[in-house]
């Protein structure tokens, strides 16, 4: 007798319907490496290349909504390329006008704490009551080889495959200032594209939170209980760039060890200054397994969203956000230009082997190597 697999009635009536899934073919014939044998030339099919698309095409296709025209102009803002760059800032000037309609939240949490669970369990529930959920997954880059761990898509695969939601992984590059501009123009885009909900994931524990914390509305931090007193330092950081503090793995054995630490993070934050003013930072509950404390945690979200666009804090934070972004792309543009400049090459190696012979002091080294890019 065979059996039934049943489709819990919490996954997407939509699931897995609008993708296939191609197979590469092998090489046929040709070397394989053994000494002596001879080569088989094989003719290659000719795939012919892409057209690239305008830029009233982009922008045509990203407010309609197309998929393809939205990846290809979040793979346009993204790259390093002039030429790009220039095409890429022309989509976004025209699609600004159709942007900032959206909620963008900011999550985060210690190691384990099951973020991506977590964001698909939000996701699919969000899908659920109408919304258009983006989720922009901020990976780490290797610093050696700039590759990038895409995993996020394999990670979240229900919600990979809801029509309503679409992810994107994009790579830091190994600097916080790649995070901070492509992340940024990301964020336009999707809400260019109808997105309402945007999830900003982080790549961790450490300085990203803060970049991160600059370009949402909202900040949302997992904790898990009995994660040890190892992490006090870490979440204390955390916390106090936080709208709202999130115990996950709620259930079974451990959720009378969860509702325990959600008392003392209340009693913690209780201490804390609020990271939006008029609004009250508090923990909260949920599994993301059984999605118990889901529906609560986007009801905080929205209250939040609610109560200090009332008091203008919200267009105040959107509008300071902007300008420090304006500001971060020069120190960005400035530490470059330095340190490509002919003539601080020239002598940086000098005046380094200077300072940690102990010839010059630090601050000297460095009035050096401005006068040299300066000219003087």
């Amino acid at each position: 007798m065979t059996k039934k697999h049943h489709k819990p009635d919490w996954v997407p009536e939509n699931a897995g319907k609008e993708f296939t899934t191609s197979v590469m073919s092998g090489v046929e014939g040709g070397h394989d490496g053994i000494p002596g044998q001879a080569s088989v030339a094989v003719p290659r099919k000719h795939t012919p290349r892409r057209r690239r698309l305008t830029v009233d095409e982009y922008v045509a296709g990203v407010l309609a909504g197309d998929r393809n025209a939205l990846g290809q102009a979040i793979t346009l803002v993204e790259s390093n390329s002039q030429a790009h760059f220039d095409m890429g800032q022309e989509v976004l000037r025209q699609l600004i006008p159709h942007t900032g309609n959206s909620i963008r939240i900011g999550i985060t949490g210690v190691p384990g704490a099951g973020k991506s669970t977590f964001i698909e369990a939000l996701g699919l529930h969000l899908c659920e009551q109408g919304h258009k959920v983006a989720v922009l997954a901020v990976d780490p880059s290797s610093t050696v080889t700039r590759g990038s761990i895409l995993g996020d898509k394999t990670r979240m695969e229900l919600l990979s495959r809801d029509l309503r939601a679409f992810i994107r992984p994009s790579p830091s590059s190994g600097t916080l200032g790649g995070v901070t501009r492509k992340s940024r123009e990301t964020i336009l885009v999707c809400e260019a594209a109808g997105f309402d909900v945007i999830l900003v994931e982080t790549v961790g524990v450490g300085q990203s939170e803060t970049t991160v914390r600059s370009m949402v509305d909202f900040f949302l931090l997992l904790m898990i209980a009995g994660a040890g007193d190892e992490l006090q330092g870490i979440k204390k950081g955390i916390m106090e760039l936080a709208d709202a503090l999130l115990v996950n793995k709620a259930d079974g054995d451990n959720k009378i060890r969860a509702n325990a630490a959600k008392a003392d993070y209340n009693r913690a934050l209780h201490y804390l200054a609020p990271a939006t003013e008029g609004w009250r930072t508090k923990a909260y509950t949920c599994s993301s397994l059984n999605g118990e404390g889901i529906d609560a945690i986007w009801k905080v979200i929205s209250d939040f969203r609610q109560q200090i666009t009332a008091s203008g804090a919200f267009e105040k934070r959107r509008q300071r956000q902007t300008l420090d972004w304006v500001y971060s792309m020069v120190e960005e543009h400035l530490r470059t230009s330095f340190f490509n400049h002919a003539g601080v090459g020239s002598i940086r190696a000098d005046i380094e082997e200077a300072v940690v012979n102990g010839h010059i002091p630090p601050t000297v080294a460095a009035q050096q190597l401005i006068h040299k890019y300066e000219g003087h």
